[in-house]
């Protein structure tokens, strides 16, 4: 039994979490939804047709990929973040009296907090070494 009331909650969790990415998933994004530009023939809506390369790096259409993956980056960033103390703060609340399990429930929040640090020192790193800064 209590297996059943520790994987309920847990289940339930994953389903909320799947459904809410399937919603942003499969709902078209009505802000582009008239925004394309033609770009040789091809239709896009994330990267400026006139970002041709001559005044530098920062027009070209490699700069505003990798300034979308730097975004992408972040926000996978944060959700695993936040997945792993919740993963944690359920592994720490459901330990009772076994005390292996609170010390790895507080090595996972640990953890999970120096990665977040370490991702926050990465970026003030690359601010730093980029003239002007990443998204300027």
């Amino acid at each position: 039994m209590k297996i059943k009331q520790t994987l309920t909650p847990i289940l339930f969790s994953v389903f909320i979490f799947v459904a809410a990415l399937l919603v942003n998933v499969l709902m078209p994004d009505v802000s582009y939804a008239e925004s394309y530009a033609d770009c040789a023939g091809v239709k896009t809506s994330i990267i400026n047709c006139d970002a041709s390369g001559e005044d530098g790096i920062e027009n070209s259409g490699l700069w505003a990929l990798l300034i979308i993956a730097l975004n992408i980056l972040a926000g996978l960033v944060g959700v695993v973040a936040v997945g792993g103390i919740v993963y944690g703060a359920i592994m720490y609340s459901s330990a009772q009296d076994n005390a292996s399990q609170v010390q790895e429930a507080i090595g996972i929040i640990r953890n999970v907090v120096i990665g977040i640090v370490l991702f926050m020192g990465m970026y003030t790193i690359l601010q730093a070494l980029i003239p002007g800064g990443i998204f300027d």
